[in-house]
């Protein structure tokens, strides 16, 4: 029994992402080095799609209703911008 060995592009197109993701994240994922050469196991792969993998806590979201504007107001609507503070500043001498 062989065990795969895939460097980036392989291993990418197996978890169906881009290449340039895998090597923004490779120091959250698990994966193996020989000197400066980065490889992917089966094992590897299965943890990443394990790590990653999100399935909806409730009903799908097409199945939800979209709530009526005239009803409720935006969350965020009670939040006033804070006073200036230019004349607060004092110069430095």
């Amino acid at each position: 029994m062989t065990r795969r060995r895939l460097q980036y592009a392989e291993a990418a197109s197996e978890l169906g992402v881009e290449e340039s993701w895998l090597r923004r994240h490779i120091k959250r994922l698990p994966h193996s080095k020989v000197g400066r050469v980065v490889y992917f196991t089966d094992a590897d792969l299965a943890r990443i799609d394990e790590l990653h993998h999100h399935e909806p806590s409730v009903r799908p979201l097409a199945a939800t209703s979209a709530p009526s504007a005239s009803t409720s107001t935006h969350p965020l609507a009670h939040l006033r911008p804070l006073p200036s503070r230019r004349g607060s500043l004092k110069t430095a001498s």
